[in-house]
C-alpha cells in the first residue's frame, strides 16, 4: 500500500459538499462504501432521512472477541463568511498541507481508515476483525450516530472504538459530554411607545441569561478534562424595534465531565429557567478510558514512536459520535485519535498536514493488527 493513497483519497473525500446543514452525505457515503466492499468488506447503508445515509462496513469475526470499530463522520461544516484563499473542495495541497473544508474535521481521519482497513481486507478471517462506521450528521448534535444507537442489529459489537477526530494522532482518552437545549420565553407583545402595556419576553431571557451566567455544577474537576462548562451561544428575540417582544430564545451549550449526573443536572436548569419552555436537543455524556486500561497502553506504546514522546492521559474538549456508539458497544474502550488539527476545525481555510495523514494510516494498521492477533 503506498501511503500516498490516503492522501489521494482524502482529496477525493473532500470533492463531495457535506456540508451539514443539508449534509446530503449520499454520494459520499456511496463512494466509500463502494471502496470498502471491493476490497472485500461486508457494507450497509443506513439513511435517518432522504440523502442523510451512514456506512457499517465489516470483515472477519470470531467466537470469543468483539470486532474493533473505526469510526468517522462525513459530514462538514459550514464555509464561514470569510473568503478561503483555495478552492475548499479541491483538495489542493502547499507544501505539507492540504486544504479543504473537513480536511482536520475529518475526512482525513476517514481516508487514514480506509487505507488502514484495505490492506488487512484479506487477512481478518479467523479473527476479531473489524467494523467501520462513517456517520451521517455528526455536526449540529450527533443525529446520524443516534440514529445508528437505536439499530443494535445493524451495529452488531465491538470490543474497542477508535474515533478519527482531529487531535494531530496523539491519542485522547476521552471528551466532555454534551447538553444543548433552546429556552424560549413568551411576553406580550404593545407598542413600544407604550411598554406598560406589554411583557417584554426579552427582559425575561435577559434576566435567565444573567442567571446561566452564576450557575454552579457543584462536580469535582476532573483530573483531566476539568470543569463543566455552560455557554450561551444564540439570542434572539423580537420583531422591531418599536414593539414590544412577545418571544426571545436563548441556545445554551454545556459541556460535562465524567461523574456528571445529566439527569439531575437538567432538573437544576429547567428549575432555574422556570418561566421558559425548554426544548433539549442533544444530551450525550462524557467518554472516559482510564489510561490504565492495558488496550489504551498497547494504544499509547503504537503512537509513541510517530510521536517521538510517550503519551500521557489528556481528553478533548469537543464531542464525538463514541458517546452514541457506546450506548451499543457498552463498555468498550474508547481512544479519540486522528490527523486532523483541532485547532483547524471549522476554520477558513483549514487544512491538515499530508505527513499526519500518512502517519495516521501506520498508527491505524498497528492498531487492528494489536486487536486482531490478540
Amino acid at each position: 500500500m503506498s501511503t500516498q493513497d490516503a492522501v489521494s483519497l482524502t482529496k477525493d473525500l473532500l470533492h463531495f459538499d457535506t456540508i451539514n446543514p443539508p449534509g446530503l452525505e449520499r454520494d459520499c457515503a456511496q463512494m466509500a462504501g463502494k471502496l470498502l466492499e471491493d476490497w472485500g468488506y461486508s457494507v450497509s447503508f443506513s439513511e435517518f432521512e432522504k440523502d442523510r445515509t451512514s456506512v457499517i462496513a465489516k470483515a472477519g469475526g470470531k467466537a470469543g472477541k468483539d470486532p474493533l470499530c473505526l469510526t468517522g463522520h462525513l459530514d462538514v461544516v459550514s464555509l464561514g463568511t470569510r473568503k478561503w484563499s483555495k478552492d475548499p473542495f479541491a483538495g489542493e495541497a502547499d507544501g505539507d498541507k492540504l486544504y479543504g473544508r473537513g480536511t482536520s474535521d475529518m475526512k482525513a481521519g476517514i481516508a487514514g481508515m480506509m487505507m488502514a482497513a484495505k490492506s488487512f481486507s484479506k487477512k481478518l478471517n479467523g479473527t476479531a476483525g473489524v467494523v467501520l462506521v462513517l456517520t451521517a450528521a455528526e455536526e449540529n448534535g450527533c443525529v446520524g450516530s443516534r440514529h445508528l444507537a437505536a439499530l443494535p442489529k445493524l451495529m452488531g459489537k465491538a470490543g474497542a472504538i477508535v474515533v478519527g477526530e482531529p487531535t494531530s494522532n496523539y491519542p485522547m482518552v476521552g471528551h466532555k459530554g454534551s447538553i444543548k437545549l433552546h429556552a424560549s420565553f413568551k411576553g406580550v407583545s404593545a407598542h413600544g411607545s407604550m411598554p406598560q402595556l406589554g411583557v417584554n419576553a426579552i427582559y425575561k431571557a435577559a434576566k435567565a441569561i444573567a442567571r446561566l451566567e452564576e450557575f454552579q455544577f457543584g462536580v469535582q474537576e476532573h483530573p483531566v478534562m476539568g470543569l463543566p462548562t455552560l455557554n450561551v451561544g444564540t439570542v434572539e428575540g423580537g420583531s422591531g424595534v418599536n414593539l414590544v417582544p412577545d418571544l426571545a430564545r436563548i441556545g445554551v451549550d454545556i459541556r460535562t465531565v465524567p461523574g456528571t449526573d445529566h439527569r439531575d443536572l437538567l432538573a437544576r436548569l429547567k428549575k432555574l429557567l422556570a418561566d421558559a419552555e425548554v426544548e433539549v436537543f442533544a444530551d450525550s455524556e462524557a467518554v472516559w478510558t482510564e489510561p490504565e486500561n492495558a488496550w489504551m497502553q498497547r494504544v499509547f506504546e503504537i503512537c509513541r514512536p510517530i510521536l517521538k514522546e510517550s503519551p500521557e492521559a489528556r481528553a478533548m474538549p469537543y464531542m464525538t459520535d463514541a458517546a452514541n456508539l457506546r450506548k451499543v458497544y457498552a463498555g468498550a474502550p474508547t481512544v479519540i485519535l486522528g490527523p486532523g488539527e483541532a485547532a483547524m476545525a471549522h476554520q477558513t481555510d483549514e487544512y491538515c498536514h499530508i505527513e499526519r495523514i500518512r502517519q495516521s494510516v501506520a498508527i491505524y494498521e498497528g492498531v487492528i493488527d494489536d486487536w486482531c492477533r490478540g
